[in-house]
């Protein structure tokens, strides 16, 4: 992640890493494999120990350790919303690693409304007007919004640049067009005016809530995610605090 000089977490420095490489830290939660021997088969106490003895033994500036914390959840809420992170993650000390499950062990408290979103596409302009974006349901990727919120020239040239050799001429999302007209649907008329792309890039999308018919209200763009995989993005249930 990138840090501002108040030691808040910044998309903005981190789409722009190259010249802030200063801002740049990495923490460590969690360990896979020590010495040789996986330990995603021990629970996340133990991992936790081990990832301890790690640090003990390497330290360097732009790496650091995550902490855990133990405090009352409105606490840490609170805390969460005065830096703006984007909420908490909870995990039972006894939990084991299973990837790609979601066993329950491990809850995410969401402190805002946003999450990542897969880019399939754009409407046209100098050099684009809104990304077209949505998530995964069922390994089908399903449109949830048009975002036109969040850019300054600099940074909307930049991400038009990522969708050379992306562009294709079918449509990625299984749910358009959409038959009902509203001020977030996409109608097979709209259509005819979007620039379609491979769903290989994922962006950050904060919003105000998810409308009944499952389109993004007050979408707002935050930054690209080159650390997600786009088939992992799914829409998130959100716990309100």
């Amino acid at each position: 992640m990138a840090l501002d000089s108040s030691g808040r977490v910044s998309f903005n420095l981190l789409q722009h890493h190259r010249s802030k490489a200063h801002a740049l830290v990495f923490y460590a939660f969690d360990v896979l494999v020590y010495r040789g021997r996986s330990v995603l088969d021990v629970p996340l106490y133990f991992r936790r120990e081990v990832l301890h003895r790690i640090f003990e033994d390497t330290k360097a500036a732009p790496i650091s350790l995550s902490e855990n914390i133990e405090a009352a959840p409105t606490d840490l809420v609170r805390v969460a919303k005065e830096f703006g992170f984007e909420g908490i993650v909870a995990k039972r000390k006894d939990s084991l690693y299973e990837s790609g499950k979601r066993t329950g062990a491990w809850v995410k408290y969401k402190v805002n409304r946003g999450q990542e979103f897969v880019i399939g596409g754009y409407t046209p302009a100098n050099p684009f007007d809104a990304l077209i974006v949505g998530y995964y349901e069922d390994e089908k990727l399903l449109y949830a919004a048009k975002v036109r919120n969040g850019f300054v020239p600099q940074v909307r040239r930049e991400v038009a640049s990522k969708f050379k050799g992306l562009e294709i001429d079918t449509c990625p999302f299984a749910n358009l067009p959409e038959k009902k007209r509203t001020k977030w649907a996409l109608t097979k008329e709209e259509m005819k005016n979007c620039v379609w792309l491979r769903p290989q890039l994922v962006a950050q999308i904060e919003f105000t809530e998810w409308t009944p018919d499952g389109h993004l209200r007050h979408s707002k763009f935050v930054g690209l995610r080159q650390d997600k995989d786009p088939e992992g993005v799914v829409r998130e249930i959100v716990v309100d605090t």
